[in-house]
């Protein structure tokens, strides 16, 4: 045989060779997000510019701080005409910025505890996958505990209300079986009677198991924030879905008051809203009575918030195609079981960012509570905490601890948002 036929089979794999250096680890990320285009070279360059001029301009500010003084003046004289920030306010302060300048020093461990405790309770809501469901159990008993450690007086006061709302529940599954308003009405007559019949107690009971009342013309700082935007985004997400289901009712009166309810709300202004809180609610109700100014502030933001989220669920109604209601029809299903299982969990699905998004901007916007004399945040930054002598012209130290505080918070749930986004994936595109 030729040798020139003869083909040659290599036995031994020849070793892997490394890939190019711009085909692997950091170069190759650089290549191709921050340099794949002249476009995107040029907006890297420009952002690397502006960072560099940030922290130039802000390190010596940050780096240079005064953390121990009790005055402005005396921050100067530390810093001897260099740059620097008077941070002495927070340290001096910080007891005034969290709970506002009357709550008593020496309770501050209630509302402490009870900001830990909103973790534990918010656990088995928002991860439902790892914490068991026994555990919801002390979600529903937490706003009574967190009423009890804030604000003191008699553990009787949140029992009764607990006990008020279980007999509604009752009359409301005993009744529903007729009629569904007239289990709603009935629900909520029994606790609002049974309320009323506590409430004459009075005296009686005010001294049982009772913590050292704080009224709540004394509570402020972020602790007033994080009250606001808790509870009202609790209350108004329910509202919200109740509000949208009555727009899409097929009862006249019901679809008109939604529709009324909703348009008049998100046609108001929430600060014109709060001034109503404030001053025009006094006037309808009979001479002598306390309504608590912090319960009407609530009603009403709840209301502002509750008729956002009704358009986005509404929107979020209307995405979902007509073949999932004619499934729960084909199911045998009624409205309500329809609602509960085929279409609310997709409506609200597709929801998620538009209620986050109003989310986030109702707890911003418990900071417009500074305008009707509630020291929250912002009002003991503007109020007592510049007004003072000892402190006046410290503006960016305080306004940028205030956006800290609330940038935390805000990216929490922005992010929460989109891992629960994730989780609740089906579509594998």
């Amino acid at each position: 045989m030729n040798r020139d036929q003869l083909s040659f089979v290599r036995h031994d794999m020849l070793p892997e060779a490394e890939p190019p250096v711009t085909e692997k680890g950091i170069v190759k990320w650089l290549r191709e997000n921050l340099f794949s285009s002249v476009s995107n070279t040029v907006l890297t360059l420009a952002a690397i510019w502006a960072v560099y001029y940030l922290v130039s301009a802000s390190g010596p500010w940050l780096i240079n701080g005064v953390w121990d003084t009790s005055s402005l003046s005396q921050c100067r004289e530390v810093l001897q005409g260099q740059v620097g920030g008077c941070f002495s306010v927070l340290t001096e302060r910080w007891n005034q910025l969290l709970f506002g300048f009357k709550y008593p020093t020496h309770l501050y461990w209630r509302p402490a505890l009870a900001f830990v405790l909103l973790f534990v309770a918010l656990a088995p809501v928002l991860f439902s996958k790892i914490f068991p469901r026994k555990m919801l159990v002390l979600t529903g008993l937490y706003p009574f505990i967190a009423f009890y450690l804030i604000w003191g007086g008699t553990i009787l006061t949140p029992i009764f209300a607990l006990l008020g709302i279980v007999l509604g529940f009752l009359v409301y599954r005993k009744l529903i079986y007729q009629s569904a308003a007239m289990g709603l009405l009935g629900g909520v007559a029994t606790a609002f009677v049974f309320w009323i019949l506590t409430g004459m107690l009075g005296d009686t009971v005010a001294g049982v198991l009772a913590l050292e009342p704080v009224a709540s013309r004394d509570m402020g700082g972020f602790m007033l924030n994080l009250m606001l935007g808790v509870v009202c985004v609790s209350l108004s997400l329910p509202l919200g879905i109740l509000l949208a289901l009555g727009r899409q009712s097929t009862m006249p009166i019901i679809k008109v008051i939604c529709v009324v309810f909703i348009e008049f709300i998100r046609g108001v202004p929430l600060i014109t809203l709060l001034f109503v809180a404030n001053v025009v609610l006094a006037y309808f109700l009979p001479p002598g009575t306390n309504f608590d100014l912090i319960l009407r502030v609530i009603i009403m933001i709840t209301m502002f918030a509750s008729a956002y989220i009704a358009e986005v669920i509404r929107g979020g109604l209307a995405a979902l195609p007509r073949g999932q209601y004619e499934a729960g029809d084909s199911l045998g299903l009624d409205y309500a079981q329809s609602m509960q299982f085929i279409i609310l969990p997709q409506a609200l699905k597709i929801s998620i960012p538009g209620i986050v998004n109003v989310a986030v901007g109702l707890f911003k916007d418990t900071t417009l509570v500074s305008v009707i004399s509630m020291f929250d945040l912002v009002g003991m930054v503007r109020g007592p905490i510049l007004a003072s002598t000892a402190w006046n012209g410290v503006y960016w130290e305080l306004f940028g601890f205030s956006a800290l505080l609330f940038f935390v918070v805000c990216y929490g749930i922005s992010q929460y948002s989109q891992w629960l986004e994730r989780q609740l994936q089906t579509d594998h595109h």
